[in-house]
């Protein structure tokens, strides 16, 4: 629960904003880039509806039982599901934080079992990656350094909650992430939602989505 004066900011609080300015600077740029790529001509014969296939991309097509990668390693995606949930919740205390929000105690102590959480899922994933052959040929320092920074500002984040002497250097990690996120494999937060878009664009274009019911 972090007690921190609410009206002064602090250094390291400085650095945190100076970081998430830079951080949403490089991913505006990378949205920017892809604006300004356009949407590639489909010159086959329309059959359905690209809107329909977008919101289905966003919604059905995210459903585990439909994406082969998913259910046949539903460990690894449950796991990863958890992951992401405590990152965006441990985003947003980070903004409480950074305004002087204090959360409250019994708040506090659920939100540390969620960052912690996300944090020994994203270890278990990390080890993954570095025990299985064919991972580990796959991978190349971007994903270790990328799954490390936010494994530290989930721990972090966790103590912050729990220890409030931990805040500093939560602002300095989470600085050091933001700074990294439009350089590394991070920005997938941008090209997450452009590979969406396009695939279900392509594929309500060609009416394979929706599926039609049999």
């Amino acid at each position: 629960m972090v007690v921190y004066n609410t009206v002064l900011m602090y250094w390291f609080e400085w650095i945190a904003l100076g970081a998430l300015l830079i951080c949403l600077s490089g991913l505006a740029y990378h949205m920017i880039r892809l604006i300004r790529l356009g949407v590639q001509d489909d010159y086959s014969a329309r059959a359905g509806s690209p809107v329909a296939g977008v919101f289905y991309s966003f919604t059905g097509g995210m459903d585990p039982r439909h994406k082969e990668s998913a259910y046949l390693n539903l460990p690894t995606y449950v796991s990863g599901v958890i992951f992401h949930i405590a990152v965006f919740v441990t985003i947003v205390l980070f903004f409480l934080f950074l305004t002087g929000v204090n959360p409250g105690q019994s708040a506090s102590l659920i939100l540390s079992v969620v960052a912690f959480s996300g944090a020994v899922t994203g270890a278990g994933m990390l080890i993954k990656r570095l025990r299985d052959p064919k991972l580990r040929y796959l991978s190349n320092a971007d994903d270790f350094i990328s799954l490390l920074l936010v494994i530290v500002f989930l721990i972090l984040a966790g103590l912050t909650l729990l220890i409030p002497a931990a805040y500093p250097v939560f602002m300095l990690a989470s600085s050091l992430l933001l700074l990294y996120m439009p350089l590394g494999k991070l920005r997938h937060a941008v090209y997450f939602f452009a590979a969406r878009i396009h695939l279900g664009r392509f594929y309500g274009w060609r009416n394979v989505w929706p599926p039609r019911k049999v």
